[in-house]
């Protein structure tokens, strides 16, 4: 699947948001090692804390149907209403969520402003240093065929 295909799926993802809060919408698109897609949106809360990122719903999703490998997570953001104009890039909770499950040196995420403008970055460059199950003496989550995540 192409980043712009997959840039479009997160911007319709986006469309879903619930955030009558920060009025700050965004959507994600998480593409798996065999070709599926999950979308996710943020959904807030009005005690803040128990809000979920676009990335972990869509992460979430996927994990409840059983997939443990993904290859790219396309994310979108900005003001409710509007069309995304400037960069999104996950939090630090969505990075720590996306280490758990990820290869760093290999996952990628691609951050756009519109599906022709777009960036593309390894999650190494955007959480150095990341802890991951082995740092616990633990191997990396074995992927759904066998093969590390």
């Amino acid at each position: 699947m192409s980043d712009e295909r997959l840039v479009e799926l997160a911007i319709e993802a986006r469309e879903h948001a619930y955030v009558p809060y920060s009025h700050f919408a965004v959507g994600a698109a998480l593409l798996t090692a065999d070709g599926s897609v999950y979308q996710g949106c943020n959904i807030e809360n009005a005690a803040y804390t128990p809000s979920n990122c676009a990335e972990r719903t869509a992460f979430f999703k996927a994990i409840y149907d059983g997939e443990r490998s993904f290859s790219t997570i396309a994310v979108v953001g900005g003001p409710e209403g509007k069309p995304i104009s400037d960069w999104c890039a996950p939090c630090g909770v969505c990075r720590q969520v996306m280490r758990e499950f990820c290869d760093p040196d290999s996952f990628r995420i691609v951050l756009a402003r519109s599906t022709d403008e777009r960036r593309s970055l390894l999650l190494r460059e955007l959480l150095p240093e990341g802890f991951g199950p082995e740092d616990l003496g633990h191997p990396a989550p074995a992927a759904k065929d066998g093969g590390a995540a």
